[in-house]
């Protein structure tokens, strides 16, 4: 993928995921205080739990949005150097064959500094591709991340309706969801790992 290409994807993806279940939770709270049932308590204490996993959760992933656009932007200064050592490569060349040509023999250092610049553009493709791994990884991290705050929002949203239905199943479903996302919370460590 080229840089520019992943700018806007990042650009277009990588807004921190938004936890807008404020009202659920003071709705979940109140039928709570209100209910007889005990298991509408246990709605109110999972919500909240999975309310704070959620915010752990869209912070990790902006986090890794800033890692992504900071390693893509390092990238490409490094393809940018690269290119200017090229550059001056090619007049040190050119000059060389211009001298062949006219007769004269060219000098040392010229031959010596386009040696360099050769080893230099190594090294700056290797530094500028280590980025855009790196850059790579953590945008993979940062979708996981959103996966699993969108998983827990569903999941607070269908505790909800659990609640306000009166339907104990729902909770249940609620939960399943919320450990969809303790999953994908769990992955986003192996994938910020690289493994």
């Amino acid at each position: 993928m080229t840089g520019l290409s992943l700018r806007y994807l990042l650009k277009d993806d990588m807004e921190d995921p938004e936890v807008p279940t404020e009202h659920l939770h003071e709705e979940i709270h109140h039928q709570a205080e209100h209910s007889r049932e005990g298991w509408v308590l246990g709605v109110a204490l999972s919500s909240a739990l999975l309310a704070g996993l959620a915010a752990v959760s869209s912070l990790m992933a902006g986090h890794h949005a800033n890692e992504a656009m900071m390693s893509q932007i390092e990238s490409t200064d490094q393809w940018s150097y690269y290119q200017s050592k090229g550059i001056k490569e090619t007049a040190l060349t050119s000059k060389g064959e211009i001298l062949d040509a006219l007769g004269r023999p060219g000098s040392t250092a010229d031959k010596e500094k386009v040696a360099q610049y050769q080893r230099d553009k190594e090294q700056i493709a290797k530094k500028a591709d280590d980025l855009e791994k790196e850059a790579q990884t953590h945008l993979r991290t940062h979708e996981v991340l959103a996966s699993s705050v969108t998983m827990f929002q569903i999941a607070i949203a269908v505790g909800a309706i659990s609640v306000l239905i009166r339907s104990r199943p729902f909770w249940l479903i609620s939960l399943v969801v919320g450990v969809v996302g303790i999953l994908f919370l769990i992955q986003s460590f192996f994938t910020a790992s690289g493994h």
